[in-house]
C-alpha cells in the first residue's frame, strides 16, 4: 500500500468517527457563528471601521474555531489508548502525520464552507471578480496553520494543560501565516492589483512548503515522546 493510499486511510478514519458524533464539528462551528456574531455587533454596519476590520475578523473566526479542532486531532486516540495501537502499525510515522493533517485540513475546509456565506451576508463583503483568488488564500493559509497545528496537537496531548499549551506554541509560529492571510484578504476585499499583495502570497507559499516538510520529518520524534 502506498503512503498516499495509508495517509488517506487514517484521514478517513478520523473524519468518519468526528462526523458521526459531530460533535467536535458543531461546537466548533457555534464558536465560529458566535465570534462572527459579537464583530458583527462591535461595528457600524456598512462603516469605514467595518470595511478595514473584515479581514481580520474573517481569520479570527476561522482560525480561533480552527485551534478547537486542532486540539481534539490526538485526544481521542489518546483517552481510548489507541494511539499506542496506532504507532504499532508497520506504516512510517510520516504517513501518520499525513493523515492527521489531511482530516484537519478537510475538517477545517468544511467548517469554513458552512461559515464563509453567514460572514459575507453579515459584513456585505464583495470580492471584485476575485473569488477563486481569495479561495487560494484560505487554502494557503489553511495548509500553512494546520501543518504546524497538527504537530503541536501531536505535542501536547499527553499533558494536562493541553488545552492552554496548544495555542501558546502554535499561535507564535503561525504569526507568518495569519498576517499574510489577512494582508492579502484585504488586497481582495479592496479590489487591489494581485501584484500589490504578492509577496504575502509568496510568503504564505514558502512557509507552507517549509513547514510541511519540516513537521514531516519531526513529528516521528515527538510522537515517541508520548
Amino acid at each position: 500500500m502506498s503512503i498516499w493510499r495509508q495517509s488517506l486511510f487514517i484521514a478517513a478514519k478520523d473524519l468518519k468517527t468526528e462526523f458521526r458524533t459531530r460533535q467536535n464539528f458543531l461546537t466548533t462551528l457555534f464558536f465560529a457563528f458566535l465570534v462572527i456574531l459579537i464583530f458583527n455587533f462591535a461595528f457600524d454596519p456598512g462603516s469605514a471601521a467595518a470595511r478595514e476590520s473584515t479581514p481580520a475578523i474573517l481569520w479570527v473566526a476561522f482560525l480561533f474555531a480552527g485551534m478547537l479542532s486542532l486540539g481534539q486531532a490526538f485526544t481521542r486516540e489518546k483517552e481510548d489508548d489507541c494511539l499506542l495501537g496506532l504507532l504499532m502499525t508497520p506504516v512510517e510515522r510520516g504517513v501518520i502525520y499525513i493523515g492527521k493533517f489531511l482530516a484537519n485540513l478537510l475538517f477545517i475546509l468544511v467548517m469554513e464552507v458552512c461559515i464563509l456565506p453567514v460572514f459575507i451576508i453579515f459584513f456585505n463583503i464583495t470580492f471584485h471578480g476575485m473569488f477563486a483568488l481569495f479561495l487560494g488564500i484560505v487554502l494557503l493559509v489553511d495548509i500553512g496553520f494546520v501543518a504546524v497545528g497538527t504537530l503541536f496537537a501531536a505535542m501536547v496531548v499527553s499533558m494536562r494543560t493541553r488545552e492552554v499549551m496548544l495555542p501558546v506554541l502554535l499561535f507564535p509560529v503561525a504569526v507568518p501565516v495569519v498576517i499574510a492571510g489577512v494582508k492579502a484578504t484585504t488586497g481582495v476585499f479592496q479590489g487591489q492589483d494581485v501584484s500589490a499583495y504578492a509577496n504575502w502570497l509568496k510568503l504564505l507559499g514558502g512557509f507552507d512548503l517549509i513547514f510541511l516538510a519540516v513537521c514531516y520529518y519531526v513529528f516521528k520524534y515527538v510522537v515517541e515522546e508520548n
